[in-house]
């Protein structure tokens, strides 16, 4: 067991991070005219829906620990730990078709995230991923009710800020490359390569609505119904590779419009490359053990520790690019990203509470439990204490949060957990 958590954690940050790494590898493949003395006629893999693909069937791949349950002893039960505390129904039958909901949201989301792939470094594509705590916890707010205290509010504000100075130091960056770099090779028009880094965060940054979306009817199908966060997960797959399955035709019809929905030609382009064929196989396995690796660590540790894994894939990212001489330090604009994205950290830990609130923040009110013993119940036994009861409710509620089916990204305790309510009849 002592060597169970380090190695989870090592594996969640090893496949959140390989993930985008070989996403961008992948739009960084030549596939066609590659022999060609003219850099410009070179044909690139841009092929994001493609990608989207790529990832569902990873998802789904989080249906083979189900099946080795099933198998192994002839019946598969979901029931939470604390299922019979919260008394939610088990979700069977067409319920789970709900998950059909999110997963569209997903499919959106990830493939306006891969074309922004095509356009940013990957390092200022995963910042401004950072950007979903800003839109979750607006959307909390709207829909699930939650309530934010000052310090949250501002956190946002931070991580606007942060977002946008990531975004200006990219383009910056570009701008100032002589001859222009090849993070983005053959996705953008001569003289607009500072213009396309901007396009594509914005690419990114409207992609983390739909993420948030999807994250809060996750939210609350997970608080409304009993199911394990690999079913959740698999099914969620499932339904979009169902989705791209269905509207193939539609896009495949538009493909003259852009190359994105020439479905026949990126399957082509991926089956005679093997570097994008093995890069594709990379992405989906990638994707379903960041998911296993991600809920055993909500599980085993936090969803604190999970967020914080998450802001380290980040750096982990950004120092793997500029070790494979995909990204260059350019003075001062780097500098200038390094302050946008640490504004991102801080605000990201701010919301969620790891760090204290400025001075002149008011602090949310706190209650001093202590730790004796509550009145017994009518059967003699001890109920707990008023301080156990607290955690034991807030755990619940984060644990809920945090083991939503996931995204690429981020952490899953985004979304601020309902406050508990205590008995005032209990004696503190």
């Amino acid at each position: 067991m002592s060597l169970y958590v380090p190695f989870l954690v090592v594996g969640m940050l090893f496949t959140g991070s390989s993930n985008s790494l070989w996403t961008k590898f992948q739009d960084m493949q030549c596939v066609e005219n590659c022999n060609d003395p003219d850099p410009s006629k070179r044909i690139y893999y841009e092929q994001p829906v493609w990608q989207t693909v790529h990832m569902f069937v990873g998802e789904m791949g989080c249906f083979l620990p189900v099946l080795f349950s099933l198998i192994r002893h002839r019946s598969y039960r979901v029931v939470p730990s604390d299922a019979a505390k919260e008394e939610k129904p088990p979700m069977r039958g067409w319920k789970f078709f709900l998950f059909w909901l999110p997963a569209l949201c997903d499919l959106t989301a990830t493939t306006l995230m891969n074309i922004g792939l095509l356009y940013t470094p990957v390092s200022i594509y995963q910042m401004t991923r950072g950007a979903l705590v800003l839109f979750v916890g607006i959307l909390s707010v709207i829909f699930l009710k939650r309530r934010l205290h000052p310090h949250q509010w501002f956190a946002l504000v931070v991580v606007v800020m942060g977002v946008a100075i990531v975004g200006l130091s990219g383009s910056l960056t570009k701008q100032a490359l002589t001859p222009p770099g090849d993070l983005v090779p053959g996705s953008v028009e001569e003289g607009g390569n500072e213009v396309a880094v901007i396009v594509g965060v914005l690419f990114v940054l409207f992609a983390q609505i739909g993420t948030a979306i999807q994250f809060v009817l996750e939210e609350n199908i997970m608080a409304t119904y009993s199911v394990t966060p690999l079913v959740a997960v698999g099914f969620e797959g499932l339904f979009g590779l169902l989705t791209i399955i269905l509207v193939s035709p539609i896009l495949i019809h538009y493909k003259s419009k852009s190359d994105f929905f020439d479905l026949p030609r990126g399957l082509h382009q991926m089956i005679n490359n093997p570097l994008v064929l093995g890069s594709a196989f990379a992405i989906a396995t990638s994707i379903g053990f960041y998911n296993f690796f991600g809920m055993s660590v909500t599980r085993h540790i936090s969803a604190t520790m999970r967020s914080i894994i998450d802001t380290c894939r980040t750096i982990t990212i950004w120092l793997v690019s500029l070790g494979l001489g995909w990204e260059v330090l350019v003075w001062p604009w780097s500098l200038l990203q390094v302050f946008g994205f640490s504004l991102l950290v801080y605000g990201t830990f701010l919301f969620n509470s790891l760090i204290s609130p400025p001075p002149f923040l008011k602090a949310p009110a706190t209650v001093e439990y202590t730790a004796l013993p509550t009145d017994d119940d009518e059967d003699g036994h001890a109920r707990g204490t008023v301080i156990e009861d607290r955690e034991a409710v807030a755990g619940r509620s984060l644990d809920q949060t945090a083991a939503l089916p996931a995204d690429v990204g981020m952490g899953f305790d985004v979304i601020p957990p309902p406050i508990p309510k205590v008995d005032p009849e209990r004696r503190d």
